[in-house]
């Protein structure tokens, strides 16, 4: 019954989305090179996940499942935006989601598909993923034009500004951004190959908070700060709205540089989280033999973390991206994934060199770790949002991509994807796992 719901939200949505390619040619070619007062664009992904089964010692209640598996996830959403005045601008983006990661995105740290969410029910659910205004100051005279994108009008920017948002956002937007590492759309699909996977950043069960950003960006330094609500309960839907108590600080700065003409980035993170938390080493100590976060959830409770993210372009084709980030781990993780510390690198190059320009293949490794008192508490049992075996013998867990996304139109991209995950849930005892994937993305 759920395949027949997503096959047939699927048809309406590609139906929809191609719907719009028309209306989108028509107002390109009345606005080309001018200022932009409207934006519409969409997209719909498709992905089709297949482990095959494996061996384990023991399975817990928020293991991978040791069995042959296949799962399927669908989003949908419309971007669309509009000038206000100078410099002022809103979006608001509809989206629709449905399916399941395998397993229900249970039993990997590093999790597979970046499209999918931690949800009891898989079957397509609406929500107003964005609705956000955005206030461009600029800071002199010079400008660049920039083509219409999503969630940015076409026309003049000015290359010195600062900015103000506010609205209901996807952080990751905004911060943590890598050129060949951080969109599962398109690129890699683990979710610690998206972003900085010890980055617990603020966010609801689908990826969005209501948020506040300010930017001050010139070509060579960025820096940005935001405030976000996090939710009432781990990676809940709900969020808290008494920013006395809880809610989510990010600080990144990033400096733009070129090397012999070839660009490259670093960006320097950090984040301050409180929360209704429970402590790791307390509910230990409550209750050696089964223990229980929740029980030990109380406001003052804090999480704090960094992260370094690197990009270099190589040449006109290939590209190399590092990310490291670490957080103080003595809490329960509130909103992300359950990783403590984590380092990722790899590359990514087009297809020019066998004249298929616009298709990109990527390879990228992924280590993830936890905090001693994350990794007790899952030794004696203790249960997480996203991991819990009910034993642990602990290691690093590892995870291997490689991707090929090629261009069939302008507007569909075909990808095939293998991940190879070693000590899924940092456990020793299970694994390792094979996972096959098809991804179909369509852009407007």
């Amino acid at each position: 019954m759920l395949n027949k719901k997503l096959y047939q939200t699927k048809n309406s949505i590609t139906f929809f989305v191609f719907s719009l390619i028309a209306l989108k040619g028509f107002g390109q070619q009345a606005d080309t090179l001018k200022e932009d007062k409207f934006s519409i664009h969409a997209q719909t992904t498709v992905i089709t996940q297949y482990k095959p089964a494996f061996t384990a010692k023991y399975s817990g209640q928020n293991s991978l499942i040791t069995k042959e598996e296949t799962k399927r996830s669908i989003t949908s959403t419309l971007f669309l935006g509009a000038k206000l005045w100078q410099g002022a601008s809103i979006f608001i983006n509809p989206e629709i989601g449905g399916g399941s990661g395998l397993s229900g995105s249970l039993g990997v740290g590093a999790s597979t598909n970046g499209e999918t969410y931690r949800i009891d029910n898989s079957a397509p659910a609406f929500e107003l993923a964005r609705f956000f205004f955005r206030q461009i100051i600029p800071l002199d005279q010079r400008t660049k034009y920039n083509e219409s994108d999503i969630n940015r009008l076409g026309g003049t920017m000015p290359s010195n500004y600062f900015s103000f948002t506010i609205g209901k956002i996807c952080i990751s937007d905004f911060f943590d951004i890598n050129s060949y590492s951080h969109d599962p759309r398109t690129q890699f699909m683990s979710w610690a190959l998206m972003s900085n996977g010890a980055w617990d950043f603020p966010a609801n069960t689908r990826g969005y908070t209501p948020s506040i950003v300010l930017e001050y960006v010139t070509p060579k330094h960025e820096l940005r700060y935001g405030f976000s609500l996090v939710s009432t309960t781990p990676n809940g839907m709900i969020m808290n709205w008494n920013i006395n108590k809880a809610g989510s600080h990010t600080l990144e700065y990033t400096y733009n540089y070129s090397i012999t003409g070839k660009k490259g980035a670093l960006r320097l993170l950090s984040f301050f989280t409180t929360a209704n938390m429970g402590n790791y080493n307390q509910s230990i100590a409550l209750n050696p033999e089964s223990p229980d976060i929740h029980t030990t959830e109380k406001y003052g409770r804090t999480k704090y973390g960094f992260g370094i993210n690197c990009e270099q372009q190589i040449n006109n084709d290939i590209g190399a991206f590092f990310r490291t980030s670490w957080n103080d781990g003595n809490n329960e993780t509130w909103e992300f994934t359950e990783i403590d510390r984590s380092a990722s690198f790899g590359l990514s190059t087009n297809g020019n060199h066998w004249n298929r320009q616009n298709d990109n293949i990527g390879l990228a490794y992924v280590v993830s770790g936890l905090s001693t008192p994350h990794r007790n508490y899952l030794k004696a049992g203790g249960m997480g949002f996203e991991l819990g075996d009910g034993n642990l013998n602990y290691a690093l867990e590892q995870l291997t991509e490689i991707y090929y996304s090629m261009e069939i139109t302008k507007f569909l991209f075909i990808s095939g994807t293998y991940q190879f995950i070693l000590n899924p849930a940092y456990n020793k005892d299970r694994g390792h796992v094979n996972v096959f994937s098809v991804r179909v993305h369509i852009i407007i």
